[in-house]
């Protein structure tokens, strides 16, 4: 069974969700009614998702989410808030929010959403656990961070390993600089983004003995894995 951690200062709402989620989603709440109460529950237990209403007293939805994320880099959190602001909107998910829902909404949705992200959340988790990719002429293991080609190894830092194996995960899709800088280096700054270049230069370096494997450049996006059939 499934933990939720439910945070809602509306006793009434709060009690409707965790009935409504545990008869029909068949789903664990545990429901917080203030900011401090949802954090201390999440130090002391594992949960399988959060959902944080924004307005709470004590410590809002907001700080208590920026709080778990320091804990937990990927455990889904959706916001509930009644303002509907386009500002709370846009903070919810640069907070990390994977999922947003305005105050009143049916619960039926809410439940929609919560499998949806739970969903996603055991696909990434999947995707999460491979360590080796062969990439054209090259095997990479991510354990051991060594890229081989035909009988030479190639030991690369940490920094890098973490990088390709992002490229690896999304190859021939876009890896978003954003998703790079927070996921490896957990900052999205001027400076950690000129050191990200110069591992993508040291990767491109390494790659260059197989000419169908490449990293190219998405103009305002980010970079992607290009691995093509030689002849």
């Amino acid at each position: 069974m499934q933990k939720i951690l439910l945070a809602e200062d509306d006793p009434n709402l709060g009690e409707l969700i965790q009935d409504y989620l545990e008869l029909k989603g068949k789903f664990e709440v545990t429901l917080c009614e203030d900011g401090h109460q949802a954090m201390e529950a999440f130090k002391s237990s594992e949960f399988d998702l959060c959902i944080l209403d924004v307005m709470m007293p004590k410590k809002d939805g907001f700080s208590v989410g920026k709080d778990i994320r320091r804990i937990d880099k990927t455990i889904p959190i959706i916001y509930a808030t009644a303002k509907g602001m386009m500002e709370d909107k846009t903070q919810a998910f640069e907070l990390g929010g994977d999922d947003y829902i305005t105050k009143p909404f049916r619960i039926e949705e809410l439940l929609l959403r919560i499998n949806a992200l739970l969903k996603r959340s055991a696909k990434d988790k999947k995707a999460e656990a491979i360590t080796k990719f062969e990439l054209g002429e090259f095997f990479f293991d991510s354990l051991s961070q060594t890229l081989t080609y035909n009988d030479q190894t190639q030991k690369l830092s940490t920094k890098e390993s973490e990088l390709l194996r992002l490229l690896c995960l999304k190859k021939n899709e876009v890896l978003t600089r954003e998703e790079a800088l927070v996921k490896i280096w957990h900052d999205d700054n001027y400076f950690t983004g000129r050191s990200m270049d110069v591992f993508l230069s040291k990767l491109r370096k390494y790659l260059r003995k197989d000419p169908n494997v490449e990293i190219v450049n998405v103009h305002g996006k980010g970079y992607k894995l290009l691995i093509s059939n030689p002849g």
